[in-house]
């Protein structure tokens, strides 16, 4: 047997092979199962911010500019993260930083604010 010869039997055996798996499936029906439906858990007190986290979706890029979508992301990342909103607004940062004056090798002391993403 040449080469030819034996990819023609291959393919021919290839293609037999699909013919007859579509035709068994075909052929099987519908029998599908429904989904057993999953038992509905107390959702407790994240369901309003639930609701309105999926309002926000919904509405798209307006979301961005909306008051009580910003408030519910807020919610929503501090819930997320276990932050207490008390805490995540404290910060135990001093009110002063320390300049290092790379050309002198010193440091600096003053009493300027820090940034907030410094806090």
């Amino acid at each position: 047997m040449d080469g030819k010869m034996l990819a023609r039997l291959g393919a021919l055996v290839f293609v037999g092979v699909a013919i007859t798996a579509t035709a068994i499936e075909a052929l099987r029906g519908d029998e599908t199962v429904p989904p057993a439906a999953a038992p509905v858990a107390e959702r407790g007190p994240t369901e309003p911010l639930r609701m309105i986290l999926r309002r926000c979706r919904d509405m798209g890029e307006v979301a961005v500019r909306d008051h009580v979508c910003l408030h519910a992301w807020a919610e929503n990342r501090d819930r997320f993260l276990k932050q207490d909103r008390a805490q995540a607004s404290e910060s135990n940062a001093p009110d002063t930083m320390t300049i290092e004056d790379p050309i002198r090798k010193e440091s600096m002391v003053t009493d300027a604010p820090l940034p907030p993403e410094a806090r």
